[in-house]
């Protein structure tokens, strides 16, 4: 198993505000692999330059271009999907001009009325069967763009979104075939046990989103009646071996598993600013070697 990062742990993501971002995407990737990982997630399309330029900029640091996230709005109008897959084409152009060996990892990007009321209790305000089955039809037809590029894909259940609870994970593994991507963090954050997910379903887990989070920050966020995720989501994520996530269990099983794909460390922030950026660059050194520690390196 490979130790890889990903931008989202530098704040960057779809719809971040990089505008104060305290470092260029050169000096990001140089952060990244003098921090001892050797391969690293795509940011959001375009933002390490065109499909080649970011080709060069990865192979220049060593580090290998393993995935990237694309966002999918699985039940929105059709216009909303088909500028989805406009997005995902360039990500794709990015993932083959690296090589074409990384991950398109799929993931629900919910809608305006879950971003606004993100807590709801099991199976809630989730998507009834007609709406599951456009979601898989959509989940199908960018599986399909995918392998048109050669490209393979895995699916990430997410907070906030309506593929995040244990039902709806389930009926997304009973009824499709993609492959998982099983983040310890989000799992915990919609009730779901990463352990006995892997423990059953780790015949489907193709990635791995390396996670440590408090989930009291969203147990107290809800009692304040504070649905503002962007109020609170920086506390959410910390360090790993500072949460409170099973990530020693999670990893123990993993070792037992046949898992041998990456272990991608996410601790979601705000982009790095000048204030932060030493304090960021120190926690991607600390969970890199967390890890590494535990697989006896």
């Amino acid at each position: 198993m490979r130790i890889g990062s990903a931008p989202v742990s530098f704040g960057i993501h779809g719809g971040a505000d990089v505008s104060k971002l305290a470092a260029t995407p050169r000096e990001l990737v140089a952060a990244m692999a003098a921090a001892g990982y050797t391969g690293s997630e795509l940011g959001p399309p375009g933002f390490f330059g065109t499909p080649e330029e970011t080709a060069t900029l990865f192979a220049d640091h060593g580090l290998a271009v393993l995935g990237a996230y694309v966002p999918l709005h699985l039940s929105q109008p059709d216009e909303v999907m088909a500028a989805d897959l406009e997005g995902m084409r360039r990500t794709l152009d990015e993932l083959a001009a690296a090589g074409g060996d990384g991950l398109a990892i799929l993931a629900d990007e919910g809608d305006e009325a879950i971003i606004a009321h993100p807590f709801r209790p099991n199976a809630e305000r989730g998507l009834d069967a007609a709406q599951w089955d456009l979601a898989l039809e959509r989940l199908a037809a960018a599986e399909e763009l995918a392998r048109a590029a050669g490209l393979r894909t895995s699916f990430h259940p997410h907070f906030g979104t309506y593929v995040e609870q244990a039902p709806e994970i389930d009926v997304l593994l009973q009824q499709s075939g993609i492959g998982l991507c099983l983040d310890t963090g989000h799992f915990v954050l919609g009730g779901a046990d990463p352990v006995a997910y892997l423990r059953e379903w780790g015949h489907r887990v193709n990635h791995v989103h390396v996670k440590d989070v408090r989930p009291a920050v969203l147990e107290a966020a809800k009692a304040s009646g504070n649905e503002r995720i962007d109020d609170w989501w920086d506390e959410v994520s910390v360090p790993l071996g500072t949460g409170d996530g099973p990530l020693e269990e999670f990893l123990a099983e993993l070792g037992r598993s046949d898992y041998d794909g990456w272990l991608v460390v996410e601790q979601d922030g705000a982009p790095a600013t000048a204030e932060t950026w030493d304090r960021i660059v120190g926690d991607q050194r600390h969970n890199h070697d967390w890890i590494a520690g535990r697989l006896g390196r």
